[in-house]
């Protein structure tokens, strides 16, 4: 993708990643539109980058996918680019046989974006050039049973994004996954923010952007912390890995 230029869409953009992101490519020149369902958290991003525009938008109600994406393409024709940002992650039991929280995390983390992107498709396959970029983990390759549902969502949308590739290969849309490591956001709580073990989310941004932008045609962006997670299923001691990967993490809930 060319990294200026665009007119990108950017869900969960009010906060953590979606937020560091829409700040990062709006300072390129990019025109960026943000979305989210925390409405005073888009009017302070908003505030603090003139130009940037945001639309509250709740991912998890397919009606309102629709109506949003009709409204958003009349009033920037121009769009040519969306970031799938937009997620949650819960710790789960699964001896309490509880589905609440697995449902609204399957809705918003693989059914949101699969909806918001049939529903753009149209638009972006009639453009001269155009992007999709969803939003996996390093959780999609080695997951965290503390967070089953999210990591199976992550699972899912990596799975997603190949097929949806390989689909739109003689299109001019390209099709490319970010794959965070465990970052310093506030996905589960104020103390993901500052927890030592995650990766600055300025140094995430920085090294993100810093593969977008020196390849053009990246399909899998992996910064090198990510790398051992995603790679984690090919080596011949998974099992092993899976064994001490969750046990060191007591029980705790850890994030993208």
């Amino acid at each position: 993708m060319n990294p200026k230029g665009n007119t990108i869409l950017i869900t969960g953009g009010g906060t953590g990643i979606g937020r560091a992101l829409a700040e990062a490519f709006h300072s390129l020149g990019n025109q960026v539109i943000i979305t989210g369902r925390r409405k005073e958290m888009l009017e302070k991003t908003v505030a603090a980058n003139p130009g940037m525009t945001a639309y509250a938008l709740d991912i998890m109600d397919g009606e309102e996918i629709k109506r949003f994406s009709e409204k958003l393409l009349k009033a920037h024709p121009s769009l040519n680019g969306v970031i799938h940002n937009a997620g949650i992650m819960r710790t789960e039991w699964v001896k309490e046989a509880k589905v609440t929280d697995a449902e609204e995390i399957v809705i918003t983390n693989l059914l949101g974006p699969i909806r918001l992107t049939a529903s753009l498709l149209p638009h972006f396959q009639a453009a001269n050039s155009a992007f999709v970029m969803t939003v996996s983990s390093g959780l999609a390759f080695l997951p965290g049973a503390v967070t089953p549902t999210y990591c199976a969502t992550k699972a899912a949308i990596h799975s997603y994004t190949q097929s949806l590739r390989y689909q739109l290969r003689d299109t001019s849309v390209q099709v490319i996954e970010l794959i965070p490591p465990y970052v310093q956001t506030e996905l589960t709580g104020a103390a993901h923010a500052v927890d030592p073990n995650a990766m600055p989310l300025k140094d995430f941004i920085s090294e993100t952007m810093s593969i977008i932008t020196s390849t053009p045609d990246v399909q899998e962006v992996c910064v090198e912390r990510v790398k051992p997670l995603r790679f984690s299923a090919s080596g011949p001691n998974y099992e092993a890995l899976f064994q001490k990967f969750n046990d060191s993490r007591s029980g705790a809930a850890a994030g993208h």
